[in-house]
């Protein structure tokens, strides 16, 4: 009795001392994977901005369209964008209808009107959106948890 109690004991030492080893490699790692994820760009991002469009500013439609904010999905997949919105820190919003952008592609979404493609979308609007000295963009997704943002001149 005294040696099968005794090979228990030491099934039992080793069953545990196995246990504390995995548990202690994997801490390291959990650990790590934590930090990989905080470090993460985002799959879709806001690439570039050009507030201040180009020439004179006549509100005509070129100017407007001369406005535009620059989408790029960093993935290798396409991302359908349906009920994602890009806003400017006075609340005007533009919302993606059926949009997808494919794996490494940018699209951009300009503010005056134009027909879409595969690489620009319009806003339809008849007036400026981007502050010219500061403003912030936002891209939300479907659920409106920010995405990305992109903030120039002085914060308001």
């Amino acid at each position: 009795m005294s040696s099968a109690s005794s090979s228990v004991r030491r099934v039992a030492a080793t069953v545990l001392a196995a246990g504390a080893i995995v548990s202690a490699a994997a801490l390291p790692a959990a650990a790590h994977d934590g930090d990989r994820h905080h470090q993460q760009r985002p799959r879709v991002e806001i690439s570039r901005v050009q507030a201040d469009s180009p020439g004179r500013e006549d509100r005509s439609n070129r100017s407007l369209n001369g406005e535009w904010v620059e989408i790029r999905n960093t993935t290798r997949n396409p991302v359908n964008l349906r009920g994602w919105t890009l806003r400017d820190s006075d609340g005007n919003r533009y919302r993606f209808d059926n949009v997808r952008i494919g794996g490494r592609d940018t699209i951009r979404i300009h503010s005056g009107h134009g027909r879409d493609t595969r690489t620009d979308l319009f806003q339809d609007r008849r007036d400026y959106v981007w502050d010219n000295r500061s403003d912030t963009a936002t891209l939300r997704d479907d659920r409106g948890r920010t995405v990305d943002t992109k903030t120039w001149g002085r914060r308001r």
